[in-house]
């Protein structure tokens, strides 16, 4: 992994809960986006977002307008919508002391402007924890920078780590490292078995910036099917989860306290994973089976 795990800790975990929480709220403009303009999916990929480490931004998927398709994105620091047409940035909106009304006329504006669809128009399917913003009130987070900054630290760390996913674990198929709205947690999933297949097994590999279960960032490892009465192998860190779903979790402050956090968060993904496998039945595979990827030709600069 490339990610510098030292640079986490700048900011106690459990002091990010009111900056992510205003950040959930405002993340649901980019999904409002996607769904106004792009064709409903079987498994509302078309709603999810992707991590922009360059702008510390989470993006809606590619929106058809014209030639050259548009992006609407939430920049964390600072907490910002930014619209993008390729790689060009059109304009940016400070949320700081706006309500939603007052954002819904813009992004709305923004979007007509390039022949898309109105956001305001869309009703998400999904309900998400309250927040004053949503009843009326303006964006306030002062004195938030820290934890803003904080926060797209941890989304740099796990878009690092579920790449790192992606290339290393040949086990079965990884899907995109994607950001979900409705929980507002960024992750892959390994698939052993075709999708239209009865119980198809999975391993899904992801983080969240916290939620109602854990209050700081947690890194999860979840089986699916979720295992019922089975034992529940020892991890090289953190505990299993058990209520609502089941699966592996290693809380910030446990990997803020590794000597090694690379290694540590790598190792713990590595036994849970391997433990998940073991749980749903999916046999391991044998190094010699492996495929060696394929050196790509270099590019012409």
């Amino acid at each position: 992994m490339q990610f510098d795990w030292t640079t986490l800790g700048g900011k106690s975990p459990n002091a990010l809960v009111k900056a992510r929480n205003v950040a959930h709220h405002a993340l649901q403009w980019t999904t409002k986006a996607a769904r106004a303009n792009l064709e409903a999916v079987a498994d509302d990929s078309h709603s999810s977002l992707t991590w922009d480490s360059a702008r510390g931004a989470l993006f809606c998927q590619p929106l058809p307008a014209g030639d050259v398709s548009v992006r609407v994105g939430l920049r964390l620091s600072g907490l910002a919508l930014i619209v993008m047409r390729g790689s060009l940035v059109l304009d940016t909106y400070e949320l700081a002391g706006r309500r939603d009304s007052m954002v819904g006329v813009w992004l709305d504006s923004a979007l007509r402007a390039l022949g898309l669809k109105a956001a305001t128009e869309v009703t998400l399917p999904y309900t998400i924890p309250s927040h004053p913003v949503a009843r009326g009130s303006a964006y306030s987070f002062n004195g938030e920078a820290e934890a803003f900054e904080e926060l797209v630290r941890w989304f740099d760390a796990a878009a690092d780590l579920l790449q790192d996913v992606r290339m290393n674990f040949t086990e079965g198929r990884a899907d995109a490292a994607r950001c979900w709205p409705h929980h507002f947690d960024m992750a892959t999933l390994i698939s052993f078995d075709p999708p239209e297949a009865a119980n198809a097994r999975s391993i899904g590999i992801g983080f969240s910036p916290g939620d109602h279960y854990y209050p700081q960032p947690y890194i999860y490892v979840s089986p699916h099917p979720q295992p019922k009465g089975a034992a529940l192998p020892p991890l090289a860190l953190g505990h299993w989860h058990a209520e609502g779903f089941i699966g592996a979790i290693a809380i910030a402050e446990s990997i803020l306290a590794l000597d090694d956090r690379s290694a540590g968060v790598s190792e713990f993904v590595r036994s849970a994973f391997d433990a998940s496998r073991a749980l749903i039945g999916v046999a391991p595979v044998e190094q010699a089976e492996q495929v060696e990827p394929v050196e790509q030709p270099e590019q012409a600069q």
